[in-house]
Formats: C-alpha cells, structure tokens, sequence
C-alpha cells in the first residue's frame, strides 16, 4: 500500500524525474539488499523471534512520516528506512517456516509465501481506491501506519525458540556468524538460485514501477491502475502453495525454468496493448509466473542449507532477490529517459530469457519431497 501504485505517483507530484522515481521505487529494495543476509545470518545465532520484534517497529513508524515529505530527496531517505522493516523480517520469518519442514518445503513456504502476498495485494487495491477517492497522499499513507502497527502484537505471540547460549569451548556468536555468512556466499548452486530468482524480481520492479505512469499516461484512473496491479498480486497469492506442491513432486529446477520463461514472455507485451482486460490477464500471467518459480526457490535454498545456517540461506536468496527488484526501475528509468516504455520492458524481458538459459544449463537439479 506504502509503495504501489501511490509511490511512483507521490514521486512524480514532487517533480521527481524519470531517473529519480525508478530510484524512489528501488530505494527500500536496496535496503534489502544490504541487510536480508546479515539479519537471516544474526537469526541463526540469536533467535528468530528478536529479529522479528526489531523488524515491526520499522514496519509501525516509517509510514507517518510521509505526510512530512516535501521534496523527492527526502523521500528516497526515508524509502531506505522503511525498508528495513522487510530487509529484516522476510528472511528471518521464512527460515522460521522452513525449520518447521525437511520435507514439502515447496509447498508449506507457498503458504507462507501467499500469506505475506495478502498484504501486498490488498494494498494497492486500497492504496489506489483511497487515492482515487480522497485525492491526498497524506491519509493514504495514514492508513497505511495504522495497518503498520498490526506486526507488533503478532509476533509478540510467536514462540521464542532462541538458540541455547554458547558451551565452554564452543565457537563464539561472532564465529557462527561469520562462518554462516562464508558458507552461503561460497556456494554456487544456491547463488545460481537467487540469480533466478533475481532475475523475475527484475521484471517485477520495472512493472510495479513504471507499468502504473505508463497507464496513467495512456488514460487509466488510479483504481483502475491499482486493479491491473491488484490482479498480478493476487493470481501470485492464489496461486503459490500449488505451484509449490507442484515443485515437491515433479521437481524444483523444471517448474523455476517454466516460471521464469512465462515472465520472460509476458513483461514486454504488457505495454503493447491499451485494453484493459488483456491488461489485466496478462498482468495476472506475471502473477502466475512469480507464483511458480518463488516457492521452488526458496525450497531449493532451504535444502542447500548446512545445519544451523538456513536463515544466512534465504538471507543470500533475498539480498540476490533484491538486487534484481532493485536494479529493474532503477535501470528501467534510464532506458525510458532515452527511448520508451516498450524498449525498457523488451530489455526485462530479455534479461529474464537469458538468466533462463543460464539456469538451465548450470542449475543442479533439485532434490524435494
């Protein structure tokens, strides 16, 4: 709700430029990007639960801050600080699912998985709702501290299954961090994961953010840009605990490569048409690609993990993650500065048909259950 499809709106009602809005958008990705393998590896050591409790304050009080926002460049600060309220909870949270399961992993992280996509389909059907009918920013992202407050009750009622202190002659905390963090980013199986992974949440970014100004410039209305994106997030949420019950059985690396190439095909076309219901299907055919590739992922990840390293594991998986979301408006705004619409979604489209190939190739082929 925080971030489409008002974000790159916001943006643009304080002059950002082109550049400046893919930057905007990228800004709490990048956050990510640098703190998902730090706090998936700190879990590892000091418990799920306290990461999670430090993640909710940032989730609660970030989006009060908007309505104090007056200029694009204070508004890129305070996207990198909202964006530590996900850079710290998602890796952690899913590793906490994961050490629940050695066996349907697919499957189990796909209800996970569709359950934190709830929240990011409902939020930009109400985001642009709100817009359209009260026409501020300020209330819209209001609304959206109110619901920030909700996390902070919830994992108050999470178990705490902290890891016991370290024995006498045993590695210190530092140690296992340090050495958690090594292992994951020496393996190269599990980076070829994420760089897949990565490359969907490429196109993701350049949709979520340059598909809503493309809209709006082609004559849509707010609730109707924040239904196109709403029927993308849902098919995701509907679709994710079967495509990865469909992983455990059939097999991880040809359900991420059907995944991927279906993205690969839908994201340039979603720009050549000005129906809103192909919009709509196609947009949901993202969806549906994202749907089947991410829970394989993460699966595959989680049974790479060595013991006691599952969170440093889908910490990598989600900082590589991030560096794909985050690099797609970021370089998606630079391609339509000099070209087009058309030429930036084509570009994303390529680069998830190649990391395709690249996967299929170099891959190993993923055990499950």
């Amino acid at each position: 709700m925080a971030r489409s499809p008002v974000l790159p709106r916001f943006a643009r009602e304080l002059n950002a430029s082109p550049e400046a809005i893919g930057l905007i958008v990228a800004a709490s990705t990048i956050t990510g990007i640098c703190f998902k393998l730090p706090a998936g590896a700190l879990s590892d050591v000091l418990g799920r639960k306290r990461l999670m409790l430090l993640a909710t304050l940032f989730f609660a009080v970030p989006p009060f801050l908007y309505m104090l926002i007056t200029d694009p460049s204070q508004l890129l600060l305070l996207r990198f600080v909202h964006g530590f309220a996900t850079a710290v909870f998602s890796p952690v949270a899913a590793a906490a699912v994961a050490d629940l399961y050695r066996t349907k992993r697919g499957e189990r992280l796909g209800w996970f998985q569709t359950m934190s996509d709830l929240g990011a389909a409902i939020g930009p059907l109400v985001g642009g709702f709100v817009l359209f009918t009260l026409g501020t920013f300020s209330i819209t992202y209001f609304l959206a501290g109110l619901i920030g407050l909700l996390p902070i009750f919830v994992v108050f009622q999470v178990p705490d299954k902290a890891p016991m202190p370290p024995q006498p002659g045993a590695p210190s905390r530092v140690s296992k961090f340090v050495a958690g963090m090594s292992q994951v980013l020496s393996h190269g199986a599990l980076l070829m994961t994420s760089t897949t992974e990565a490359a969907v949440y490429f196109g993701f970014g350049i949709l979520s953010g340059f598909l809503p100004l493309y809209l709006q410039d082609i004559g849509y209305n707010d609730a109707q840009i924040g239904l196109v994106l709403g029927v993308q997030l849902v098919t995701t949420l509907i679709a994710k605990p079967f495509a990865g019950r469909v992983s455990d059985r059939v097999g991880h690396k040809p359900t991420i490569l059907c995944g991927v190439l279906l993205c690969a095909v839908v994201l340039p076309l979603l720009v050549q048409t000005h129906l809103f219901i192909l919009l709509c299907v196609l947009s949901g055919l993202y969806g549906f690609g994202m749907a089947v590739v991410t829970p394989s992922t993460a699966a595959l990840a989680a049974d790479m993990a060595k013991e006691g390293n599952m969170g440093a594991a889908l910490g990598v998986l989600g900082t590589i993650r991030d560096i794909g979301e985050a690099g797609g408006p970021i370089i998606a705004g630079f391609i339509i500065t000099q070209s087009s619409y058309g030429a930036s979604f084509l570009i994303g489209g390529g680069v998830l048909a190649a990391i395709a190939v690249l996967f299929a190739i170099a891959a190993p082929i993923p055990r499950h259950g």
